[in-house]
């Protein structure tokens, strides 16, 4: 339990260094989609943290890092690449002006909120880290395989609306290219598997089911925070009548086959 608490207070302090640092950044620069790039970026170190600080065994602690530094690695250098254009995401010009004055003020306890969460998340990693049993369980297998196919969905789906979005007579409209013909947020759904094969992984851990807690957060953040509530929300104001279209016939989460719309009164 001391171990524990102490990689825990560690993997805060350098999260919230790492958050002061891009707030700075973002004082200069006005953009906040960098806030995004430290949370996965934030996971990813966390996780490397536990991996090497902790006492558990080699076999467990390697295969956790393993996959959360490939995952943190694909996501913050794709979210990076939207940094670099200089164009900050929708979501935040949107916050800022429900937020009114003293935004730069309020932006840095967000940055420093996003700080703390991403040491909520990391839960799931902390309990890999101080497994002390030998070798791989099944479940450590089974989550292994989950995760191999969430980084291939989550993968797939930002390349398929990457490529939608170059073209540039798709502006207006509404991808539905592959996996978002069957779901409205595909990448969400393979993140939040992602977040699931960890939770294999901690429950083959002594005392590993509270590791739960970190897909069940990062589900009501999906669904009630930051997630799909602020996406559609901004695809109803760019897409308009499409996307309630879009909304009508295709699943909100999981992947399924879409609905025939119904045409008639509203």
């Amino acid at each position: 339990m001391t171990q524990a608490l102490s990689l825990i207070l560690i993997g805060w302090a350098a999260a919230a260094t790492v958050m002061l640092v891009l707030w700075a950044i973002y004082h200069k620069t006005g953009n906040a989609t960098l806030v995004d790039f430290g949370w996965t970026a934030n996971l990813a170190m966390i996780a490397l943290i536990y991996a090497l600080l902790g006492n558990g065994q080699g076999l467990h602690r390697g295969l956790m890092a393993f996959m959360a530094l490939l995952w943190g690695a694909r996501l913050s250098s794709h979210i990076f690449k939207r940094v670099l254009t200089g164009k900050e995401d929708e979501r935040y010009t949107d916050i800022k002006k429900r937020w009114g004055g003293n935004i730069t003020v309020k932006f840095f306890f967000m940055f420093q909120f996003q700080a703390l969460t991403d040491v909520l998340l990391s839960i799931v990693f902390l309990f890999p880290a101080l497994n002390p049993r030998p070798g791989l369980s099944a479940l450590e297998i089974a989550g292994f395989i989950l995760w191999g196919v969430a980084l291939s969905g989550e993968t797939l789906a930002d390349h398929q609306l990457k490529t939608f979005k170059s073209n540039p007579a798709s502006k207006g409209k509404t991808c539905r290219a592959g996996l978002w013909n069957y779901s409205r947020h595909p990448n969400y759904f393979f993140e939040w598997l992602n977040w699931c094969a960890y939770f294999l992984l901690a429950l083959a851990s002594p005392h590993g089911w509270i590791g739960i807690v970190s897909p069940a957060l990062m589900l009501f953040f999906l669904f009630r925070v930051s997630g799909i509530p602020l996406t559609e929300a901004q695809s109803l104001k760019s897409k308009g009548d499409d996307y309630r279209r879009y909304q009508r016939t295709t699943s909100v989460f999981i992947p399924w086959f879409p609905k025939k719309e119904q045409h008639g009164p509203a």
